[in-house]
């Protein structure tokens, strides 16, 4: 009788709790993700209608590995500045020693070639901050610069001019030009006269949704082409600096939609003087 009377008392509580609780913190995370989610798409719609194509491009290089953000490999300052004779073999393709060996559209560097002088290369980059109005007061329209792209390759300035929806720079299935197209290349004569380099004209054409009997590209291309040629020279471009003039039809489309109306472009050509 004693031991059971020096027996713990075991007293079990139990607690009840009314309703079903606020069931953890999971919802607002994804809430959280979600809200980011659609903020990035609207500052990405926004970016799409408020910038040119080449700052979008820009912005495009920015985030690819394969791209250099500047035409000079980094690095330090003096023997340790990050150039490389080898820069052909690297990622980037960015230095100031590349040959010429691969010079396809894309992989080739940015700088300065073998055999291009500093002149030169100091000719590239200021036609095209005159032609972009970036190192002043700027020398084309805002409408103009919509239709045109540069890029700076071993051969030379490019400077592409093509159409938009609805903004053709000929008239359909022809070489008359546009006002927009006789504008560019006044521009254009004005900007590249005061240098020594010659000029190449390329001009592209997008392709046909059939098999047509006679396929105007070729023809179109090349005529649309010698059209910009006489555009330049009525503006007052020298005629002995216009080195050629080439159609090359839809063959290089510049996107993957090969009937876009943005394949129909002229390239005119800053070529790199090899004097």
């Amino acid at each position: 009788m004693s031991a059971q009377g020096n027996a713990p008392i075991i007293i079990k509580k139990k607690k009840i709790i009314a309703g079903g609780g606020h069931h953890g913190g999971a919802w607002k995370v994804a809430y959280a993700d979600f809200v980011t989610a659609m903020m990035a798409f609207f500052m990405l719609m926004w970016l799409l209608n408020a910038t040119t194509e080449k700052q979008r491009k820009g912005i495009a290089d920015y985030f690819s590995p394969t791209i250099p953000l500047v035409r000079v490999s980094g690095g330090g300052d003096g023997s340790f500045g990050g150039t490389s004779v080898f820069s052909e073999d690297t990622l980037a393709r960015n230095g100031q020693g590349a040959s010429q060996r691969s010079p396809t559209s894309e992989n080739r560097a940015r700088g300065d070639v073998m055999g291009a002088t500093s002149e030169n290369a100091a000719a590239m980059r200021d036609a095209e901050e005159a032609l972009l109005g970036r190192s002043g007061e700027s020398m084309s329209s805002e409408l103009a610069m919509r239709h045109i792209l540069t890029r700076v390759t071993d051969e030379g300035l490019i400077v592409e001019v093509f159409d938009l929806p609805g903004e053709p720079l000929f008239d359909s299935e022809t070489d008359r030009p546009t006002p927009i197209m006789e504008a560019i290349s006044e521009m254009l004569a004005e900007v590249f006269s005061p240098y020594s380099n010659d000029l190449a004209i390329n001009g592209y054409m997008q392709s046909f949704p059939v098999v047509l009997r006679e396929n105007p590209v070729w023809r179109l291309s090349t005529k649309r082409a010698e059209k910009t040629r006489q555009l330049l020279e009525g503006a007052g471009f020298p005629k002995m600096r216009l080195q050629r003039v080439t159609g090359y039809a839809d063959r290089k489309p510049a996107v993957r939609d090969a009937l876009a109306v943005r394949n129909n472009r002229i390239e005119v050509i800053l070529l790199r003087s090899r004097r």
